[in-house]
């Protein structure tokens, strides 16, 4: 480890960490996020996931759960919300959902600090953390200081998100965080009615990124209209309609089991 990094240090209880992130907001990192726990958690072998809401000063999670109310607090920790299967944990429950959060860099360092080693998460095969857009001190903080075992990068085909899409993946490779591949959301709108297929923010961008970086494509989620109300509902597409199309991109990004080769641990989906 280069002198002058902190020492990372595992949370308890959590055997690994995957991190949903972006490198600018507005391409559904939080609903891939949310959906990607649920299909984790419905995976063989795995006993229990956990879902942190990272975004401190844009909290989705509770809306996207339909989860409300202030955790408890248990032998000096605080208690994570359940539904359906992630335990889940949110700045979002701690403050009113209108309320902003005017906070300075350290005030938030010390939030996420909290989020991560004062929740009572329990034995946990898979902690999913939904991570603020861009690359900046949260990204850091949490890359620095915790084991992380791999990092999905979610982005639009559109130029200018894949832009910003590359420098949250460089910025992961230079921590020393496994870049697991990137998830290409909204790839393609298929009309309703017709069935006819528009790519509305460009298409194959994302998958012509992640080949050029040497990444995989780890799926192509489509511009659905039920992915987007479910989430808003408070009933994620995973749980409430498992057996649609759009689901099925889902499932394929289960991360089932950690796999050991040579004193290595890869992941396979």
């Amino acid at each position: 480890m280069a002198r002058g990094l902190p020492k990372q240090k595992p949370i308890s209880g959590v055997k690994h960490v995957l991190v949903v992130a972006s490198g600018k907001g507005g391409v559904g990192k939080s609903t891939t996020a949310v959906n990607l726990a649920l299909g984790i958690a419905a995976g063989e072998g795995v006993n229990s996931v956990g879902l942190l809401d990272a975004d401190v000063y844009g909290p989705s999670i509770p809306r996207m759960m339909n989860l409300k109310g202030n955790p408890e607090v248990t032998s000096s920790k605080l208690q994570s919300s359940v539904l359906f299967v992630p335990v889940s944990m949110s700045m979002g429950f701690l403050v009113e959902e209108t309320a902003p959060i005017v906070w300075r860099g350290l005030m938030v360092m010390s939030a996420i600090e909290r989020l991560l080693r004062q929740v009572d998460w329990g034995e946990l095969d898979y902690l999913v953390i939904d991570m603020p857009p861009g690359t900046g001190d949260v990204q850091l903080s949490i890359s620095q200081n915790i084991p992380i075992s791999g990092a999905v990068i979610v982005s639009t085909p559109q130029d200018i998100a894949l832009l910003d899409a590359r420098r949250g993946a460089e910025m992961f490779q230079k921590v020393n965080v496994p870049v697991l591949g990137i998830v290409q959301n909204m790839s393609v709108f298929q009309c309703p009615k017709c069935n006819h297929e528009t790519h509305i923010f460009g298409e194959d961008g994302a998958r012509q990124l992640a080949f050029s970086m040497g990444l995989d494509i780890l799926g192509d989620i489509p511009l659905h209209i039920n992915i987007r109300e479910t989430c808003d509902l408070g009933k994620p597409v995973v749980v409430s309609a498992p057996e649609s199309r759009e689901v099925s991109t889902y499932l394929v990004l289960r991360v089932p089991r950690m796999h050991k080769v040579q004193g290595s641990s890869f992941f396979f989906f």
